[in-house]
């Protein structure tokens, strides 16, 4: 909780005083790489999600940034990396699950129950609890996926640093960086497709 608590007040701190130093004729390194990331994200939400992709930005880079912090704060001593206890890993997938079932509903309002009964009236029996199984696996997935990854990697990183003191850590902590920044993209694809699927209108 405490290092969760830090990577909040990080983000706040950080994105703020960034927000005071944009400039569009004198941009530093720090802002090119907060618009590219942006704009990848961007790019992404629109090929996932479609058109309307760029609505729910918000959360998206709310999410990417702040599991990409929290799976990097592991690196600084004395600190952990939350993603590497399940319970974190799990609440950010619950509120995935309750953000993209929310955006659905508003975006079909009560015909998003169509997309649980199939393709076929008569298949809506069996398809049904088929749905709702699927749907309420994918939080475990999501769990499991963040979690499994970062914890492996953090015991592998910190194996090395015990063994090592020259090198070899440096390497780990470019391996460490590279998986935190992977796991949390594939979290945020993840919850776009899944915010794709449940915007989308049927036909």
């Amino acid at each position: 909780m405490v290092c969760e608590i830090v990577c909040v007040l990080f983000i706040l701190v950080f994105f703020g005083i960034v927000r005071t130093r944009l400039s569009v004729d004198r941009p530093g390194k720090v802002q090119h790489t907060l618009e590219v990331t942006y704009e990848f994200l961007h790019a992404q939400a629109e090929e996932v999600v479609g058109h309307d992709g760029s609505r729910y930005m918000a959360f998206f880079g709310t999410m990417f940034f702040f599991i990409l912090f929290m799976n990097c704060i592991g690196l600084i001593p004395g600190f952990d990396s939350p993603t590497m206890y399940p319970m974190v890993p799990f609440g950010m997938a619950v509120a995935t699950f309750f953000f993209y079932h929310a955006t659905g509903v508003k975006a079909n309002g009560f015909g998003y129950i169509k997309q649980f009964l199939g393709p076929m009236i008569w298949l809506a029996p069996l398809m049904l609890p088929i749905e709702i199984i699927s749907h309420f696996a994918r939080p475990l997935s999501l769990t499991v996926r963040l979690f499994a990854n970062m914890f492996a990697g953090e015991e592998v990183y910190l194996t090395f640093i015990s063994l090592t003191k020259f090198i070899i850590p440096a390497i780990f902590i470019g391996l460490h960086l590279f998986v935190g920044l992977l796991q949390a993209y594939i979290f945020t694809l993840l919850a776009m497709i899944y915010v794709g699927g449940a915007v989308s209108h049927e036909h």
